[in-house]
């Protein structure tokens, strides 16, 4: 591709630092007319989401993440007070608990934090503290799985200092089965240190919710409110992120005044760089999802990028149906790690194998604070890291893989706010560009529906078991249920201690009891 065709297909935000390059993805003018009455009704729909239309029709919500970085949109007072209240209550909390005003139960400077919960509850504090968290005085720890064993390494990692961690439960509902059974597991662990859990532990969560009324109860240090109208994957600029972000000492304001200046250029109708990633996706896609999107961020801080995104652009796209009812089966793959490392992971399949992708690069110009060594003649680690990035988007395009390249000029709060509200508002586009809701997750429900059918049954086969040992066919008689789902709680209950089993022919021959 010739420079002149670079220069013609960069945007820049010069008041950013920011650039978007699409040359190497071959979008052509024909393509961009075809899709002005889908662009015309993209702009359309985002007004209308900004104004507090009904964008959840499941539950009946409203989505105003975007008022969260400017709240003088908020369609109406009370939403406004929703958001700049917690927002003041939540920095009077960090500056007590980082000078030592909010002190533990024993006296001491509150030193880690244990944050519990789950998707966009977890992910987007981990993104943040990854990205900008290295100078935090305090040490952060996950419960984000309801995997025991993991939890179990977490308090290794906590040991005895479980009296100076902060616990952190951030529950919408108070009613995810991940996220309460890590706050019960949490409970113990502090009572069988001898501590008071509610004294070490703080919520965000819905007003009313079963965990607003159990921190009440049992006396929490602190509640903070978490919105219906913020979407979990959409949540790290709502009290969900920004607490953790708070008590670690991260700048929030800057971050949240990055994500406004990049909602305030991507409101225009030219020039919008969100709307220029969702005409990306959509063209080498075929608006249909047709080729998978490799996130590549080279920089070690941005590592959870892809992951984060995965949620995002997933959770938002993947949906059966389109809004007028019809089966379409949208959504696009998300997968990635950081460059240069993972170059050596998986650029090989990239680059010969199937063509099933595009990338995204997210290139930081800055390589680094302060004087860089030589590690050869006239050559810094840094240049390697740039060869690389330049290197290996050359190399795919050599093979005709098309990429985008998204620049910013250094990690900090203000650039990692405009990543997240680009990428944000570029899934809100796209998402009309295909007619699909990115704001609901039926599919989620639908597995969570299936886990508690799965765990209803299990009790019902634990309470089956017997001294004599039997089949899971035999169980599955007894209590109605499939026969290999019997037989699925059976292995898990033997494998757990809560029963003993005696291997067969086969599955079918399997014998079970009582442990």
């Amino acid at each position: 591709m010739s420079f002149e065709n670079y220069s013609q297909s960069l945007l820049r935000y010069p008041e950013l630092g920011f650039s978007l390059d699409l040359s190497l993805m071959e979008i052509s003018a024909s393509f961009r007319e075809e899709m002005s009455t889908k662009i015309t009704k993209a702009h359309t729909d985002i007004k209308a989401l900004e104004a507090g239309e009904i964008a959840n029709p499941d539950e009946g919500r409203m989505v105003g993440h975007y008022w969260l970085r400017n709240p003088d949109l908020a369609p109406n007072d009370q939403l406004k007070r929703e958001i700049t209240e917690p927002l003041a209550q939540l920095k009077d909390f960090a500056a007590k608990v980082l000078t030592g005003e909010i002190k533990a139960p024993g006296g001491s400077h509150f030193q880690n934090l244990l944050i519990i919960g789950i998707g966009g509850s977890a992910l987007g504090p981990q993104l943040i503290e990854e990205a900008l968290g290295a100078g935090s005085s305090v040490v952060t720890y996950y419960f984000d799985n309801t995997d025991p064993a993991g939890i179990d390494r977490t308090l290794e990692k906590i040991g005895t200092d479980l009296d100076k961690t902060l616990a952190l439960v951030i529950s919408k509902s108070g009613g995810t089965p991940e996220t309460r059974n890590g706050m019960l597991e949490a409970k113990a662990a502090y009572e069988s240190q001898g501590l008071d859990f509610a004294k070490h532990t703080a919520a965000i969560t819905g007003e009313g919710s079963k965990l607003y009324n159990f921190a009440k109860e049992e006396g929490f240090v602190e509640i903070f409110p978490m919105e219906d109208w913020v979407g979990g994957r959409t949540s790290v600029m709502s009290t969900v992120g920004l607490v953790p972000m708070a008590l670690q000492g991260i700048d929030i304001d800057e971050l949240i005044e990055g994500a406004a200046a990049m909602d305030e250029l991507t409101r225009q109708d030219s020039n919008n760089a969100a709307m220029e990633l969702a005409l990306a996706w959509y063209h080498e896609g075929n608006g249909r999802g047709e080729k998978d999107m490799v996130v590549l961020p080279y920089k070690d801080s941005l590592m959870l990028m892809s992951k984060y995104l995965q949620q995002l652009v997933m959770e938002s796209l993947g949906k059966e149906k389109d809004l007028d009812g019809r089966i379409v089966h949208q959504g696009i793959a998300v997968y990635g790690n950081k460059g240069s490392t993972d170059q050596h992971a998986y650029v090989q399949q990239l680059r010969d194998g199937v063509h099933n992708f595009f990338a995204t690069f997210i290139e930081v110009r800055k390589p680094r604070s302060g004087e860089s060594i030589e590690v050869e003649e006239g050559v810094t680690s840094g240049d390697f890291l740039q060869g690389f990035l330049r290197g290996t988007r050359a190399a795919l395009y050599e093979s005709g893989r098309r990429s985008i390249t998204i620049s910013i000029p250094e990690v900090t709060p203000y650039t990692v706010g405009q990543l997240i509200a680009l990428f944000e508002r570029a899934v809100s586009f796209y998402a009309s560009l295909v007619n699909i809701n990115a704001y609901h997750q039926p599919g989620v429900e639908a597995g969570k529906k299936a886990a508690g059918v799965f765990l209803d049954l299990l009790k019902k086969v634990k309470g089956a078991l017997a001294e004599e040992p039997t089949d899971a066919t035999a169980i599955a008689a007894q209590t109605g249920g499939d026969a290999e789902a019997v037989y699925h709680c059976l292995t898990h209950l033997a494998a757990s201690g809560q029963a003993r089993q005696v291997l067969g022919a086969s599955p079918s021959q399997d014998q079970f009891a009582k442990a």
